[in-house]
């Protein structure tokens, strides 16, 4: 029996006020208790046509069909009063809240105007989960349950407004493979009580195993809906790109070129003083790459942030190319060639405001190529940064243009080409493809790749398991500030047994055993 149609898309046409058009001529139509994919490279228009669903943006033109009738969608308030409800990528939990209080949040039981009715707020957080068999503690504060759950909570929020249409914008991208099946299970129950789920994800083979049905978008027009057991994930990443696409690698057998990045002891700590890594000790060598995978949280960012210079919180040693790092400057520390992707490319990678050229040369500007005496050589600037908006493929009008209003793929790429073009000895790229299409994740990991072959030491923390099997050359997992398990045969280690290192259900080292070295 054809399942009845909940809400059309029609003929959206959304442009920016630089004249950018986000969306041409979109369509985009949706069953009841389906879960629908909307993939795409970053700047195809998905954001954009999710940003009018939920009514964060108005659409230039076209028109929304709810349940067959024509409606407007002023505000996100309007629409989850509609019943469309929108996980971001990013979660909107408040950490120092318990699940109960983020549920409830905006649309509280009340004894009176002035208090809030607690009793009644948990046993409606508890109901609502429990209805969906979440099984999730609704008096944990938010700040101490794991990232799998965090998700959850941010799906009953939705729910407990009455979301009949959820949004969910990249919903495994921090989670590990067991709390991601896990996720999948929750998916297809709400699916199967007629529930409709806008599944966002540029994970091919998670869209293959979940959705029913996918619409792919391409440079802000559809490329049409399909059938995503009628279709391959070679036809998805075509129709995305406009060409084949690679992601898996035939690697040579690395050369090693000895020590050069050395981690001896460290003690870590997080902004508020935590104790994040515990004694922990490893080396990286020229020629490999060491992937780091784990949970969000277990002390990947402190450890990222001790060995590039961003935190001095720590005890023990670092030695980059057998220099102890501790007292140097972040500026010194880049001068030893030493190249940092950053997790987050909006707060730490880039400064949005500035252009393309400002953010490429930010760490070049004392280079003799680029500065004289007195002044900078403008004409070597110029010249040089045409050749890496070239090399590296960045879609934009000019080097003069914001970095801002870039794609989130293209930002990412004039992160890399600046971090690149130094001629690094080391590299720490951590999440470098993360919430990135096909086509800029595929570019990037070649980069890696490249750099490894020419003697790079690199060190690569991914949530992306792909990403690190078919990237590194070890593989350590982070557990609890240290690690829980280090292997160097990658190809025969399998995503369930990684995920069990993640969640410390196995662990090596926790009563003196040995690594998979």
């Amino acid at each position: 029996m054809a399942k009845e149609t909940v809400l059309e898309m029609q003929h959206i046409m959304k442009i920016y006020s630089n004249g950018v058009v986000a969306n041409e001529d979109v369509s985009l139509e949706l069953k009841k208790g389906e879960i629908h994919a909307l993939l795409g490279e970053n700047g195809a228009g998905k954001s954009t046509l999710m940003k009018v669903l939920f009514g964060i943006e108005s659409p230039d033109q076209g028109k929304i069909l709810l349940n067959g009738k024509e409606t407007t969608i002023r505000s996100p308030q309007d629409a989850i009063a509609k019943g469309i409800g929108m996980v971001h990528q990013h979660f909107m939990l408040l950490p120092s809240l318990t699940v109960a209080e983020n549920i409830i949040l905006g649309v509280e039981p009340r004894k009176s105007k002035l208090f809030i009715d607690m009793k009644q707020a948990i046993r409606s957080a508890k109901e609502i989960a429990d209805k969906y068999n979440f099984d999730i503690d609704v008096t944990a504060k938010v700040e101490e349950i794991p990232v799998g759950i965090k998700q959850k909570v941010e799906i009953l929020k939705a729910l407990y407004r009455g979301a009949d249409i959820l949004i969910l914008d990249e919903p495994t991208a921090v989670l590990t493979p067991q709390e991601t099946e896990e996720l999948f299970v929750q998916l297809e129950k709400l699916r199967d009580n007629g529930h409709t789920v806008i599944f966002i994800s540029h994970k091919l083979d998670e869209i293959k195993r979940i959705c029913d049905r996918a619409t792919i978008m391409r440079n802000g027009k559809s490329m049409g809906t399909y059938s995503v057991n009628e279709i391959s994930t070679n036809d998805m990443s075509k129709l995305m790109v406009g060409r084949e696409v690679v992601l898996s690698f035939e690697k040579q057998a690395p050369t090693l070129q000895g020590v050069m990045l050395e981690v001896k002891h460290l003690n870590a700590y997080n902004t508020q003083g935590v104790q994040k890594i515990r004694d922990l000790s490893f080396e990286v060598q020229g020629g490999e790459i060491l992937g780091i995978a784990g949970v969000e949280g277990n002390g990947q960012t402190e450890l990222v942030d001790a060995i590039t210079g961003l935190s001095r919180k720590y005890s023990g040693e670092i030695l980059l190319k057998g220099t102890d790092i501790r007292r140097e400057s972040i500026k010194a520390i880049r001068e030893q060639k030493l190249a940092h992707i950053p997790e987050d490319r909006m707060a730490s990678g880039c400064a949005a405001h500035l252009n393309i050229q400002e953010n490429m040369f930010a760490n070049q500007y004392t280079d003799a190529r680029y500065s004289g005496k007195f002044m900078l050589r403008s004409r070597a600037i110029q010249s040089r940064c045409d050749e890496l908006i070239r090399e590296y493929l960045v879609k934009c009008k000019s080097q003069k243009q914001e970095v801002g209003m870039l794609s989130g793929g293209n930002i990412q790429k004039v992160i890399v080409a600046r971090e690149f073009s130094t001629g690094p000895d080391v590299i720490i790229a951590n999440q470098p493809t993360r919430g990135i299409d096909v086509g800029a994740t595929e570019f990037i990991r070649r980069k890696l790749l490249e750099f490894r072959d020419a003697g790079c030491a690199v060190i690569l923390v991914s949530a992306d398991l792909n990403e690190i099997f078919s990237l590194s050359d070890r593989l350590a997992v982070m557990y609890k500030g240290n690690f829980s398990g280090i292997f160097t045969d990658v190809a025969h280690v399998t995503e369930e047994e990684l995920g069990q290192y993640m969640l410390g259900l196995k662990n090596d080292f926790a009563n003196g055993g040995v690594s998979h070295e």
